[in-house]
């Protein structure tokens, strides 16, 4: 019995010491917290693995859709053919395939540990901003995962269109689940960007009005980032991450300015009350 309460006594952060003023707690206490944090997401991604599992044939045909539109895209100008080698190779695709399905299933909730692990940091008035971003965050993550997969078969057919005339270009399904798989998270993060925007300038690190000030370049760079992440060479997968993560960030900086307007105004009301003299 005391094995269990110790196991179950690793997923509980509750702190040991009294809690200051601001949420403000002990070393101890924080490291505790995060232990508990990352043993949680932890938990959750092995259980979205497993039940991952269950569904494989289905997940399965899912990657294998873009790769058999991309082969509709090059007709019968490119050869190509996806293959397997390696006795072991099947069963540990198979893990991966449903690892990052596990992986995209349970954004909401490890995503959700990332807030709230931040969250003792904020003001009251600030928690209830990160709480409705909390909420946000999941759905945007596999908002982001669901553009990445839209653009992937125009991506692979321009990939595999560089292969020689009179040649077959075979297409190991390891590494092209490798690069599946690297251009759904890539898409995915992207999107949490501006999120990370909205809590920096919560945090009190960047304004929105420093945001403006540099927001041609955060659009260059906003592109050189679509460019380097997207691994095809065709425009129109680039513009498919640039543009949303451009509206995003615009969206990100207008939220940060009213936040920097409201906190002006209740640091300005305070002050009043401070100087007022009695009556």
């Amino acid at each position: 019995m005391s094995v269990v309460t110790g196991v179950l006594g690793l997923f509980s952060g509750k702190p040991r010491n009294p809690i200051g003023e601001g949420g403000r707690m002990a070393l101890a206490d924080h490291f505790r917290e995060l232990r508990a944090r990352i043993m949680r997401v932890a938990l959750y991604l092995v259980l979205g693995t497993i039940i991952a599992l269950f569904f494989y044939d289905a997940l399965f045909q899912l990657i294998l859709d873009p790769y058999n539109q991309a082969r509709e895209l090059l007709g019968q100008q490119t050869q190509t053919q996806a293959v397997i080698s390696g006795v072991g190779t099947p069963l540990l695709l198979q893990l991966k395939i449903c690892a990052v399905a596990g992986v995209v299933a349970t954004s909401p909730l490890w995503l959700y540990e990332i807030w709230a692990f931040i969250v003792p940091g904020l003001h009251s008035q600030e928690k209830r901003w990160t709480r409705l971003f909390a909420v946000v965050a999941g759905p945007l993550f596999i908002a982001g995962v669901a553009m990445g997969y839209y653009v992937l078969p125009k991506g692979i057919a321009t990939l595999i269109g560089f292969t020689p005339d009179g040649l077959t270009q075979l297409t190991d399904f390891g590494d092209f689940y490798s690069f599946i798989a690297r251009m759904l998270l890539v898409f995915g993060i992207a999107f949490e960007i501006p999120l990370f925007v909205v809590l920096l300038n919560l945090a009190g690190v960047v304004s929105g009005r420093a945001l403006g000030r540099y927001r041609p370049w955060i659009i260059v760079g906003t592109f050189v980032f679509a460019a380097v992440a997207t691994p095809s060479t065709d425009p129109f997968s680039m513009l498919m991450l640039a543009i949303p993560m451009l509206v995003l960030l615009l969206v990100s900086e207008m939220i940060a300015r009213l936040i920097d307007r409201r906190r002006g105004r209740h640091a300005h009301e305070e002050w009043d009350d401070d100087t007022a003299s009695p009556l």
